[in-house]
């Protein structure tokens, strides 16, 4: 709602500039209440789609789906790159297309930011491979290394984690492009051929610390503040347990995309249980996932054994495989199936450069590049350097994902190509087909809990009962279905008492059924659990006033216009309630004769409205006063001014054809009467104002 539904940012009215001024949800980012989430890419696609299709979800949906077919088909090419034309590109292409970790996403509209983070990520690798395999023989080299940094800006400006894509960069230009090892990285710098290796990867850290640096200056310095209920980790006071469960999540989202049995559309609050001792069986599963990601890591940094594969068939000590390619075990990267040796294709005259385009890198080097595409794009997630608004979020493992595809490949590969009996082979091949053909399912099956949100949130129900039972309600309340809504938000509220969302919506519901006294007991429990909940005092008021309370509708009217807005995570529906509560308190002061406070109130209210705010009532109201007060031609601009802000608001109608009646323009004010009484027929207060008028 807040990203696209009411997100002034995507109104033709607003200046297209201030995307660029406001975070993801149209909030200005320097203020203390914003997320800080900048994606002005993202927020511009969803303002074309805006322009084109209105609030038709059709096309925001097709959108997504074209992106991630393009994103689908940039990743397939990029791994042909790592393992050449066949089954393997394949295999990686089909994983990446069908795993079901990218259903939320693709799927849920605001899931665009990640689809097109990745979409400008894989741009920007495909430039620099581009760069690499250009440099020192041809002059547009730098053509490519310009477009990788530029689709690198781009990709930031759709998701923060896309400015990680020139760390893999780098990491492609050593490891793979260059094949170097560990232990050769500090000899490399000596040699003076490594001159133009060096030089692009200070650009790309260069261009990286720009973007950065860039970055937080414009959202004003300041990390992003975030309820307890979002992060409960960072919320902690113990150290230990903080750190036991931040290391504990990167295992949960590998499991993820392992085994995506259980998925949700949101995992904040106690979804995660925290880990509070080092007792915790978990932790069994966070040393087991660190342990093996270090032996991984380690195997092939440290280099590749005296096996080697060629082209997916296996050679040892430099025999040749069945097709007659030679490989030797000293090199460090696999052939492509060629009809010549690299020594007679450099006596032919061929470029080292064209060489390369020949040579696929070696399983250590695919994994060491996997490895770094699965937990670079990541680290921003891991609470390392600033705390985050979730505690595990199945979107951003989009762009990670593609890491996870390549190791399964890269796995599968090997596998293959150890296998000395058919069997085994294409037990092998049979085993991943499957794999494919699982995920695809799944994908099916999790696509149906995305069709609406009813089936959406009772899928959610087994992960996190308290967030799915608290917006099942309102979809149950949305279809009229008062009971069953009643009883998905006690049982929200069963699970989390404090929240105060559930509180106030909970005593929404039972103040539109007639049960005053029930909704204010949980409007008074929500400002207890949120004293900054404005709505909640609002509707306080309104009770109040309605019971004959005066005095204690005042106060509650007086203390709701007095809260600020700092850290408030939507200060644009602060804001709306913060100006109802002063229209209301306006309302009050009107009743009572209190003319001049009244118009003192409203214009206040007017000071402090938000842009989405709809004001037709609240000039009323100031004509109204200024008619009271015999101050006629004040009240004539007010009353234009409503129906200037929504041309068939009745009750100016009403109010304006009276005002005309009174100065003698009669037939004005019967045009006024009769537009209120077309506007709604059933309504009889028109035709009691109008048969007033008949009489006068």
């Amino acid at each position: 709602s807040r990203a696209i539904k009411t997100n002034q940012d995507l109104l033709p009215e607003t200046p297209w500039i201030h995307i660029f001024y406001n975070d993801f949800w149209g909030t200005l980012l320097t203020h203390s209440g914003s997320h800080k989430s900048y994606r002005p890419l993202c927020t511009l696609s969803f303002r074309i789609n805006h322009a084109v299709g209105g609030m038709d979800p059709w096309g925001y949906h097709l959108v997504n789906v074209l992106l991630h077919a393009a994103v689908t088909g940039l990743f397939t090419n990029f791994s042909r790159i790592l393992f050449g034309d066949g089954y393997w590109t394949l295999i990686a292409g089909l994983l990446f297309a069908s795993h079901p970790i990218h259903t939320e996403a693709v799927a849920g509209i605001v899931g665009r930011a990640d689809i097109g983070a990745c979409l400008f990520f894989l741009l920007s690798l495909m430039c620099y491979v581009k760069h690499c395999s250009t440099r020192g023989s041809s002059a547009s080299t730098w053509g490519w290394i310009l477009g990788a940094g530029l689709c690198a800006g781009c990709s930031m400006l759709w998701k923060e984690q896309g400015v990680t894509v020139l760390a893999i960069s780098a990491v492609y230009d050593i490891f793979v492009f260059h094949r170097l090892k560990m232990h050769q990285i500090i000899s490399a710098l000596y040699k003076r051929k490594n001159l133009a290796l060096f030089f692009s990867i200070g650009l790309l850290t260069s261009w990286g610390t720009a973007l950065l640096g860039v970055r937080l200056y414009w959202m004003g310095n300041k990390p992003p503040s975030f309820s307890n209920s979002d992060n409960p980790a960072a919320d902690s006071d113990s150290f230990l347990t903080r750190t036991l469960t931040f290391f504990y999540l990167p295992t949960k989202n590998l499991w993820l995309l392992l085994c995506p049995d259980t998925l949700s559309f949101d995992w904040s609050m106690d979804a995660v249980p925290l880990l509070k001792a080092v007792s915790d069986w978990r932790n069994l599963h966070t040393v087991a996932f660190y342990a093996g990601l270090l032996l991984l890591a380690y195997f092939s940094l440290k280099g590749s054994s005296n096996e080697r594969e060629c082209s997916g068939k296996t050679v040892m000590n430099g025999k040749q495989n069945a097709n007659g390619h030679s490989c030797h075990p000293e090199m460090e990267y696999k052939t492509l199936e060629v009809k010549s040796s690299l020594a007679s294709k450099e006596e032919n005259g061929l470029k080292k450069h064209e060489i390369q385009k020949l040579q696929l890198p070696s399983t250590e080097n695919i994994v060491i590049l996997s490895l770094s595409l699965l937990i670079m794009p990541f680290v921003p997630a891991t609470n390392l350097f600033f705390y985050v608004g979730f505690v595990i979020a199945e979107r951003v493992l989009y762009v990670p994902s593609m890491g996870f595809c390549l190791l399964v490949t890269v796995g599968v590969r090997a596998l293959y190509v150890k296998a000395q009996k058919r069997f085994l082979k294409n037990l092998v091949f049979c085993s991943t087909a499957a794999l494919i053909v699982f995920y695809g399912l799944k994908t099916v099956v999790r696509n149906g809990d995305w069709q609406n949100e009813e089936m959406l949130y009772r899928s959610g129900i087994k992960v996190n009962p308290a967030k799915a039972w608290g917006n099942l309600g309102n979809v149950l309340k949305s279809q009229s279905k008062i009971s069953e809504a009643e009883s998905a938000y006690r049982n929200a509220l069963y699970y989390r008492s404090n929240m105060a969302d559930m509180l106030y919506n909970l005593g929404l519901l039972l103040q539109e059924n007639s049960r005053f006294s029930e909704a204010l007991h949980y409007y008074k429990l929500a400002i207890g659990s949120r004293p900054t909940l404005a709505s909640a005092y609002l509707n306080t008021g309104i009770i109040l006033m309605n019971q004959g309370k005066t005095e204690e509708a005042r106060r509650t009217f007086l203390k709701c216009s007095e809260i600020p807005d700092e850290n408030l995570k939507d200060p644009h529906a602060h804001k709306s309630s913060v100006t109802s509560c002063l229209y209301n308190l306006g309302k009050l002061f009107h009743e009572q004769g209190r003319y001049e406070e009244a118009l003192t109130v409203y214009k206040e209210a007017i000071q402090k409205m938000p842009r989405q705010f709809a004001p037709q009532s609240l000039y009323n109201m100031m004509g109204e006063a200024y008619m009271r007060m015999s101050r006629l031609p004040e009240a004539e601009h007010w009353y234009v001014e409503s129906l200037r802000s929504k041309s068939d608001h009745i009750p100016a109608h009403l109010t304006y054809g009276k005002l005309l009646a009174l100065t003698g323009r009669k037939s004005e004010a019967e045009k006024y009467f009769m537009k209120a009484i077309q506007l709604d027929p059933t309504k009889g207060n028109c035709y009691m104002h109008y048969g007033m008028f008949q009489i006068d």
